[in-house]
């Protein structure tokens, strides 16, 4: 009883409606249409009809077989009663409901409390794999394949949809439907009818129309072939009705074969048959982790988790591979057939489109408009979501707006079915996606004499599991488009802001041209911003939509549920710091734990001015005028100051696509993540901390870069400055120079595969620094030392590095964290607390006892080999008295104990001093 009902309020009823409705209609389909009707619209709601009613995840097995022609001859209306009760049987939607939810007379309970969130789900499903069958059509040459009802079935894993599902196929394909006058005339169904997977859906859709129209030979009374009731005659002056829209079955029929259509081409067209969702998000991890700009990684090596490659040695020394160029050729024809494709998908959607419920239809909603058949909502949930979650997957705004042909007509669908009350529930529930199958053997059916009969079979179990659904994938793109948004508004300060700051006298420097009566220039604003704009508002327009329809239709508290269920990009730190992460109590939490913070505050905004602005004069066309113009807390604040106010089309919208890549795709593990913080006002002026690779001598030390999007990006490069030097007294790599350069191709400073405008992305370089400069055995970055990895030179080096990242990437950062990640590096280093104290303890047995290099380790050339110079014994190297005082900030930064005493100190802002660097001669390592 509780499945009818939950389908009744799917279409739309309340809970009232179908509980008044089922008492007295045994037949769903007759109830839900005497509910639309206005029966009964005084139902009352009774709150003891729910108690007891619960749930949790579950696993069933449900079956749906194709009946055997003997089945088929003598189970008549009898075998399809017991079909629908046997699907029927059992809760079928994740109720979760609790004590309280629906209160007597509380006006604001929330009756869907639990219901449609959980992606804990798994179902079992038996499917059915039949021989095609082809029917030769008038018309055409060949035989036209038909669609079996396994094929029709395929992918639900709903017990009660399966029977709607297996009821409208059998309905429509083997049943007589007799004439609606009950002269005795009737006609034969067939497959061929409605079940023709023609070339085309516009070629399936006319044959259609002029099937179902069937006038009777006997009485002349013209009756619909799909339900068997009259065909109304349009009143006088009207325009005569689309017969395609009399009834809820041929709603039901078309859209499962108009989406079948859709998925088989997406799924030609994109080559990914048969995958599902979760293969195809481990395979765009991969592809995405190949980014390093000289780094050769192969399709089926294992990956690292921070995005880094595991165990591959650099063979040359990272961005030192060599004046490579990438071939471009056939970019453009590659560019152009995926238009066609998306042109394609998109034109066959918007046909299939028409016919979705829509009580929003110019000229007025029809018949099917208003009573949704159940099937309806079974193949929009398996078969659209199946498309629309690998099109909303897509993790590149700017190869989205490129595609905006197919993504322009995705979001039409989804305001659309969110627009119809018993559709937009589908919007806030997982999608259930399949997670494995095993093959069952082959079957044939056999008849009551024990005889073969009928083409032979073959069923598979699938295993299906909750995955994100609609509304929260896009939220994803949501976050993206924001971002998007903001970096079109161009670079900009807020001067009345400003101005509160200023004397009378700077203010008034500051108004000479309102004393001219001088206007403000209009922005210039290129076609490929506006399109983009367009875009991103489209975006937001579609999620607005979602979510008002829900909130219309579900309740507040069910929109607030789900909105708490989606992912979160916290856009201000003053959200972060009122949120205190837990240490978890096992090592799984922890990591748990540090994953969850680390996704939430891997991008932010933040204020990178500084407090007091400085007035200055710009002399320009229109005469002298006063401006203050803020300073900055970046390397790269002169270069800032002299874009204030700028306008750049070009090069805001490429800041733009950036930041929308950036919010959702920075990588973050536990092993190693990359931190953003983009100034408000000024998103060109960033601020980018990484957080060293396990395995490496820079594990879960904290690096800070400067990055400025300069005047010509992307046409070139960002420029990118490594602060955490010691006060220019440490070079942790041949690739990190002590002045705070970044030796890189991709940044033009040195030769191999540069920057390729247009194309090339600054995750790109972040990802580069992370796992290629930042990596298991640095001594092979320098190009002369290439050959040497496993040697006792490269061994000296990693173990001069980890003294150096213990003293300043950690020490140094944890007692003096730099500006603005205060935070993060606080909180890096408190959940991972017990994971560093055991890195230490490895670290330091692993140390070679000697002394720390800022600028590197000391070498001698003897007899052609090269060799670190011995120091005296590390019995009290700085390592030891480092990691004694970090473990014990560790320790009070997790409540345990004191800081104590007993270690000296290290001082230094961030790493900004230190040991000073040995004054011996090294080894040029330029």
């Amino acid at each position: 009883m509780e499945q009818e009902m939950n389908q009744l309020i799917e279409m739309g009823a309340t809970r009232a409606q179908a509980v008044a409705a089922l008492r007295k209609c045994k037949d769903v389909m007759d109830a839900a249409e005497k509910i639309f009707s206005g029966e009964f619209d005084d139902a009352v709601d009774e709150d003891d009809y729910m108690q007891g009613v619960s749930g949790s995840s579950s696993s069933r097995v449900h079956k749906h077989t194709p009946a055997s022609s003997d089945d088929e001859g003598e189970g008549g209306e009898e075998e399809e009663d017991d079909d629908d009760e046997g699907y029927y049987e059992g809760d079928d939607f994740e109720f979760e409901t609790k004590a309280g939810d629906r209160t007597s007379g509380q006006a604001d309970a929330d009756p869907y409390a639990g219901i449609f969130f959980s992606k804990d789900r798994r179902e079992e499903v038996i499917e059915v794999e039949e021989e095609p069958e082809f029917a030769q059509l008038e018309g055409f040459d060949a035989k036209i394949p038909l669609m079996t009802q396994g094929e029709w079935m395929k992918g639900c894993p709903e017990g009660g949809e399966q029977g709607f599902l297996f009821q409208l196929y059998s309905q429509l394909s083997t049943e007589a439907c007799p004439c609606a006058d009950k002269c005795g005339y009737e006609v034969k169904r067939e497959k061929s009818m409605f079940f023709a997977m023609l070339p085309d859906f516009a070629m399936y859709i006319d044959r259609l129309r002029n099937l179902v129209p069937h006038t009777c030979p006997r009485c002349s009374k013209e009756f619909c072939l799909a339900c068997g009731e009259p065909m109304k005659s349009p009143r006088s002056g009207t325009q005569a009705a689309d017969p395609l829209f009399h009834c809820s079955n041929l709603q039901g029929v078309i859209i499962g074969i108009g989406l079948a259509m859709v998925e088989q081409v997406y799924a030609e067209q994109s080559a990914v048959i048969g995958k599902p969702a979760t293969e195809l998000d481990k395979n765009k991890k991969k592809r995405k982790a190949a980014v390093a700009d000289a780094a050769e990684l192969e399709d089926d090596e294992e990956m690292h988790p921070s995005g880094a490659p595991r165990g591959k040695k650099a063979k040359g020394g990272t961005g030192y591979a060599g004046a490579r160029a990438e071939d471009m050729s056939g970019q453009v024809e590659a560019l152009n057939a995926q238009r066609a494709r998306d042109m394609k998908i998109a034109t066959l959607l918007n046909r299939v489109r028409v016919f979705l419920p829509s009580t929003e239809r110019a000229g007025g909603g029809q018949t099917s408009d208003y009573l949704v058949h159940p099937t309806t909502l079974a193949h929009l949930r398996r078969r659209f979501n199946y498309v629309s979650s690998s099109l909303l997957r897509n993790d590149s705004l700017s190869d989205m707006s490129d595609r905006s042909v197919l993504y322009f007509e995705l979001f039409d669908w989804l305001s659309t079915i969110s627009n119809h009350e018993a559709l937009a529930s589908m919007m806030g529930m997982p999608n259930m996606i399949p997670f494995s199958h095993q093959p069952l053997k082959p079957q044939r059916p056999t008849s009551s004499s024990g005889t073969k009969a009928g083409p032979s079979s073959r069923e598979r179990t699938v295993v299906y599991e909750g995955s994100a659904g609609p509304r929260e994938l896009l939220e994803s793109i949501v976050i993206q488009a924001t971002a998007a948004i903001k970096g079109l508004e161009g670079i900009r300060f807020d001067q009345q802001e400003m101005d509160e700051n200023l004397t009378e006298e700077q203010k008034r420097m500051t108004r000479v041209d309102d004393d001219k009566g001088k206007g403000k220039e209009k922005l210039v604003v290129s076609e490929e911003n506006e399109k983009l704009m367009k875009f991103c508002e489209s975006i937001l327009s579609t999620a607005r939509a979602i979510d008002r329809s829900l909130r219309e239709t579900k309740g507040d508290a069910f929109i607030e549920r789900l909105h708490a269920s989606l992912p979160k990009i916290s856009t201000s730190m003053s959200e972060n710091r009122a949120v205190t992460v837990s240490v978890g109590q096992t090592e799984e939490e922890t990591k748990k734990a540090y994953l969850d913070w680390a996704t939430r505050v891997r991008f932010e905004y933040c204020d990178l001015t500084v407090s007091s602005p400085e007035v200055v004069s710009i002399i320009g066309k229109d005469g002298t005028r006063g401006v203050h113009i803020p300073n900055y807390k970046s390397h790269y604040n002169n270069e800032a100051r002299m874009l204030v106010n700028s306008d750049m089309p070009k090069r805001s919208l490429a800041i733009a696509k950036e930041l929308a890549v950036l919010t959702t795709n920075l990588p973050v593990s536990w092993d190693s993540s990359v931190f953003l913080r983009v100034d408000e006002a000024r998103v060109d002026i960033i601020k980018a901390l990484i957080t060293g690779p396990e395995g490496t001598p820079y594990h879960n030390g904290c690096f800070l870069f400067d990055i400025f999007l300069g005047p010509s990006y992307n046409q070139s490069p960002p420029s990118v400055k490594y602060m955490t030097t010691n006060g220019g007294k440490f070079r942790f790599n041949p690739n990190l120079y002590a002045d705070g350069k970044v030796c890189l191709s991709l940044l033009g400073t040195w030769e191999g595969p540069g920057w390729i405008a247009g194309k090339s992305t600054l995750l790109q370089v972040l990802i580069s620094i992370q796992s290629m400069i930042l990596c298991d055995e640095p001594y092979l970055n320098e190009p002369g030392w290439a050959n040497g990895a496993g040697t006792a030179s490269s061994r000296a080096y990693s173990a001069n590095v980890r003294r150096m990242v213990v003293h300043t990437a950690m020490l140094g950062n944890l007692k003096n964290p730099p500006e603005p990640f205060e935070d993060i590096i606080r909180t890096h280093f408190r959940l991972k607390g017990r994971a560093i104290e055991a890195q230490l303890d490895k670290w330091l047995d692993d140390d070679d006892g000697e002394t720390m290099h800022g600028q590197g380790v000391q070498y001698v050339h003897h007899m052609g080999e090269t060799k670190p110079v011995k120091k005296a014994s590390g019995s009290g190297t700085q390592l030891h008295k480092d990691a004694a005082e970090l473990k014990a900030l560790l320790r009070k930064l997790r409540g345990e104990e004191s800081a104590g005493t007993t270690a000296p100190t290290a001082s230094g802002s961030g790493g900004e001093s230190g040991v000073d660097a040995m004054d011996a001669i090294v080894v040029d390592e330029d």
